[in-house]
């Protein structure tokens, strides 16, 4: 993996006001996968809006890290069922066609 697309979590944490502590929180849910190199954790770039967001439920909400697991894993339920909710929706299409 390129250091490239990794950025630190030492200057997230600063700039949003956070402590580490929950972003290592976050990692021990799921939420997050961080790499470690040289005795620093690193985030991938690609994660770092959804760790910006979970920051803001944290804050702006006062969600402590298990409520946000849970609404993280309610949004990727409500995600899925909308994808089979929408195949169907084409199946019936195909169906109503032939009539």
């Amino acid at each position: 993996m390129s250091t490239k697309q990794l950025i630190a979590i030492t200057p997230i944490c600063t700039s949003y006001n956070v402590e580490v502590s929950f972003v290592a929180t976050l990692k021990e849910l799921g939420l997050i996968a961080l790499t470690r190199q040289k005795e620093e954790f690193y985030i991938h770039i690609d994660e770092v809006p959804t760790v910006e967001k979970m920051i803001r439920m944290h804050r702006d909400l006062n969600i402590n890290p298990e409520g946000i697991d849970v609404i993280f894993n309610l949004l990727e339920r409500v995600d899925t069922m909308q994808s089979e909710m929408t195949a169907l929706k084409n199946r019936l299409r195909l169906y109503e066609d032939d009539l």
